[in-house]
């Protein structure tokens, strides 16, 4: 009986870091590539679409894990992917300093608040509205205070003035949110959707399954590093 629960523990162990693994990579292909695109576009709104799609994703995974511990894993996993500019271009952690960070906070703050919500989340859209948003929110707030100390871009200094944390909020805060307050709740019920099939932990999986899942975390990586070298 003994050996049987350690079985259990350690399936269970293998499925939430394969999950983390996945959703992590999701999310750093969606940071290099889908923000390279943007900016190569000129479009506006970057950050908050990036902020977006992040929390849409690690909405996947408190709807279909419960486990709000994950998402600081999976913002490492994404920053882990940013980071391949290093052994690529030759240049220094700090080139990707600052949005490295953001990922992190929003991983962070979306875990905290998701832990104070629980399942208060599964009463409808509104207190998932309001904690993609107030996760955002908070994010930003850390972003401003930390970022200001970490890596100050000549961006985030522009706001290094007499009521300049409030402007900052102002422009880039309520746009994290905004994106945020749709994309999770988006990322909510995809999750509740593949929860009972693919994110149960502990059952036993199909080798497609194993499969699959290291093709897709491979080829997030590899478009990732092709999308970094080709300047995104």
């Amino acid at each position: 009986m003994e050996m049987r629960t350690d079985e259990i523990k350690r399936a269970q162990l293998v499925d939430v870091l394969i999950t983390i693994l996945m959703l992590g990579s999701l999310w750093g292909f969606s940071e290099v590539v889908l923000g390279g695109v943007i900016r190569a576009a000129g479009l506006p709104y970057r950050a908050g679409i990036l902020a977006g799609v992040g929390m849409g994703i690690m909405g996947i995974a408190i709807s279909a894990s419960r486990k709000p511990l994950m998402l600081a894993g999976i913002a490492l996993v994404a920053v882990l992917c940013k980071q391949l500019v290093v052994p690529i271009l030759h240049v220094s952690v700090m080139c990707k300093a600052n949005s490295c960070l953001a990922v992190m906070l929003e991983g962070l703050a979306l875990g905290g608040v998701a832990s104070l919500a629980g399942r208060k989340l599964d009463r409808g859209h509104l207190a998932q509205i309001a904690s993609g948003a107030s996760a955002a929110l908070l994010a930003a707030a850390a972003f401003y205070f930390v970022g200001m100390q970490v890596a100050p871009c000549r961006y985030l200094l522009s706001f290094n003035r007499p009521g300049g944390f409030e402007a900052f909020l102002a422009t880039e805060g309520l746009v994290w949110a905004a994106f945020s307050g749709i994309l999770f709740p988006l990322g909510y019920w995809l999750g509740a959707r593949l929860g009972d099939t693919i994110f149960v932990p502990g059952t036993r999986r199909p080798l497609l399954y194993y499969t699959t899942s290291a093709v897709l975390v491979i080829c997030c990586w590899v478009a990732s590093a092709f999308a970094i070298v080709a300047g995104l």
